[in-house]
């Protein structure tokens, strides 16, 4: 496949439609062309007035590690203020878009519930309506195809910066269809635009389309690495390293007290995937400086394997084998000081509480399946892509 992002069909049609208007850009590295240009330099090249640009989680630099405040600033080389939208504010406000007539997002996602982006972008759309600004959605490919979706739901009171919808954690549509579901099921009044990719289609991997990956995030260094985040980013809310720190991160995880052994002999048969024991040492996040027992998890069939089942199945597994051992994350997490960081990423207290009654891994994945089919046929409505 040939796939062209929305920058690049952007710049075959041209950029006349900003032509007269105060551009804003919520870019972060990931933002570039085919040739690596980034977003930002491409509209200044083409004579757009770029006024603003908005940093989202890790920075507009991408320098930052997971929940590291994002601070404002000028930038250097082009006198352009950089206003953060991961730290004292989580949207723009009012001054910030005061010479801003655009809002354009390209960020490149990686098709879990729970990566911030899309909830930036969705923050951003509310105040584009409320202070009457355009919104544009340059769009890009879901990396994990999309076609396959896996829950659970985003309940009722689990909102927070990790989910404000209700969409499963691996909800398979692009950031640009997800901008038009938020549009009108949030009912946000904004004007808004998305400029599609050519060449995508849903059943497409991201090495499938011809695009090179640029990490949108500091832990996010391959699609490989994407294929397992929407099940092993789950991690995070327990006391098991997922890994960052390491070259792999959540590929690796383990933990300083943790036996491969008495894992490997209790866990049942993983789809399409397998894994390997090893050894790690982080050099920051948890267990920082520590030896760490635990595992690979290798992708042996990609088409098989379900990310969100299997770090289910992994937590549970190193629960019950750990019983003196293993712990839920407590709060903070992501601006939330209240709520168990494990509920609001996989969505509810359900899970949590299945696991800790050890129900078996068919029963929960049941609960994960609930309302799915319902929200396929509201998904339905704004998918793009065939």
């Amino acid at each position: 496949m040939n796939t062209k992002t929305g920058i690049d069909v952007l710049e075959k049609k041209g950029f006349n439609r900003f032509r007269n208007e105060r551009v804003g850009l919520i870019i972060n590295p990931s933002s570039v062309n085919r040739n690596f240009e980034c977003a930002s330099r491409i509209f200044l090249k083409n004579n757009i007035k770029v006024t603003s640009l908005f940093s989202p989680e890790h920075g507009v630099k991408g320098e930052l590690q997971d929940q590291e405040r994002c601070l404002s600033f000028k930038d250097e080389k082009t006198s352009i203020p950089v206003y953060s939208l991961y730290g004292k504010h989580l949207a723009p406000d009012k001054g910030m878009l005061k010479n801003v007539d655009t809002i354009i997002f390209d960020i490149q996602d990686v098709g879990a519930r729970f990566y911030t982006f899309i909830w930036t972008m969705e923050l951003a759309m509310e105040k584009a309506g409320q202070y009457n600004k355009r919104f544009v959605v340059l769009d890009r490919p879901n990396p994990i195809n999309g076609l396959d979706i896996e829950g659970p739901l985003l309940e009722e009171d689990y909102e927070s910066f990790v989910g404000l919808f209700p969409i499963p954690i691996r909800h398979g549509m692009t950031v640009g269809e997800l901008a038009l579901m938020f549009k009108k099921e949030l009912s946000i009044g904004v004007e808004l635009e998305v400029i599609k990719m050519e060449g995508w289609e849903r059943a497409l991997w991201f090495d499938e389309t011809g695009l090179n990956w640029v990490l949108p995030s500091p832990n996010m260094p391959t699609p490989d690495t994407a294929t397992v985040y929407p099940g092993m980013c789950l991690l995070e809310g327990t006391n098991i390293s997922e890994g960052r720190g390491t070259t792999k991160p959540f590929e690796f995880f383990g933990a300083p007290w943790l036996d491969s052994k008495l894992v490997l002999d209790e866990i049942k048969v993983l789809s399409g995937c397998k894994l390997r024991p090893l050894y790690f040492k982080p050099l920051w996040s948890k267990y920082k400086g520590e030896t760490c027992e635990g595992f690979q998890l290798h992708i042996t069939d990609r088409k098989k394997f379900k990310p969100v089942i299997t770090a289910l199945e992994i937590i549970l597994t190193v629960r019950r084998t750990h019983p003196q051992d293993f712990e839920w994350r407590k709060p903070p997490y992501e601006f939330e000081e209240k709520k168990f960081p494990f509920d609001i990423l996989v969505g509810n207290t359900t899970i949590r509480k299945m696991i800790e009654e050890n129900y078996s891994i068919k029963d929960i994945e049941e609960a994960c399946n609930e309302g799915l089919e319902e929200f396929k046929k509201t998904r339905e409505k704004y998918l793009l892509y065939k």
